[in-house]
């Protein structure tokens, strides 16, 4: 019976579909393709991939490649499970046509649609949810965490035109999930204006759209230089440092001591 009712709530959840964006440059990176660097022994869109493949409302996932990383990416899906990955596209010539050419690729059922940067390792199956649902809510959603620096606009030159309150600022994080017609609609006038953006949210905002942001996950970090893989790896060293004392907690003493390396 709890069984028949656990279908029954899965049926009823909007269908979502994660589009990663992994056709950059790794301009920052020197050249290397960042996204198939090892971090921590794992390739670091190898390590994206598997927290989509892990998140309980990602039904399906399409990855806007480079044309040279396409046969890379799909043997990566196929070495490390990522059985979600039903299509890995050739990316544009801009994040917003990359983005784009992988949303038409979703499937017509998709009603939400996640846009996930290749190039954020450490973000968690449950946050991907969590943004999943409240975009179920809403229409569009996206994790953001508090600005801890203080913030200056800079005329050219460098002067210093003012400074802005950080109370009322956020960086915006991926996922960022959409109702799937706005998001194409909105990529598409974008990409008819050339408009500059940064990120989907901002597309969608050029539409008159609300996003709402969730609260989202300061390790949640994005691999754009060398000294980011530093502080991954810092950071996995950190995970696996917890599970390893979460598992000789007091409560699990007498059982055997498995020690697993969180990936």
């Amino acid at each position: 019976m709890l069984s028949f009712f656990k279908k029954m709530k899965e049926s009823s959840r909007p269908r979502c579909t994660a589009l990663v964006a992994a056709a950059g440059s790794s301009r920052r990176m020197g050249g290397v393709n960042k996204l198939l660097e090892p971090l921590d022994g794992i390739p670091v869109l190898a390590r994206t991939l598997t927290a989509l493949q892990l998140a309980k409302r990602v039904d399906e996932i399409v990855v806007a490649s480079r044309e040279e990383d396409l046969l890379d990416i799909s043997d990566l899906c196929r070495t490390y499970g990522i059985t979600k990955c039903s299509k890995v596209v050739r990316g544009g010539a801009s994040r917003v046509h990359s983005v784009l050419l992988a949303a038409l690729e979703a499937p017509t059922e998709s009603e939400l649609l996640a846009v996930q940067d290749g190039a954020r390792p450490l973000v968690t199956p449950e946050l991907i949810d969590q943004v999943v649902s409240a975009a179920a809510r809403c229409g569009a959603a996206a994790p953001a965490v508090l600005i801890k620096d203080t913030v200056k606009e800079v005329r050219d030159g460098g002067a210093v035109e003012r400074t802005l309150n950080r109370e009322v600022l956020r960086a915006v994080q991926t996922p960022q999930v959409f109702d799937a017609e706005l998001l194409k609609a909105a990529l598409q006038a974008a990409l008819e204006r050339e408009d500059f953006v940064t990120d989907d949210c901002s597309a969608v905002e050029r539409l008159g759209k609300v996003v709402f942001l969730v609260d989202g996950d300061e390790e949640n970090i994005k691999i754009t230089t060398p000294v980011d893989m530093v502080v991954a790896e810092a950071i996995l060293g950190a995970r696996s440092e917890e599970h390893t004392s979460e598992l000789q907690s007091p409560q699990n003493r007498g059982w055997p001591l498995v020690v697993v390396k969180k990936n």
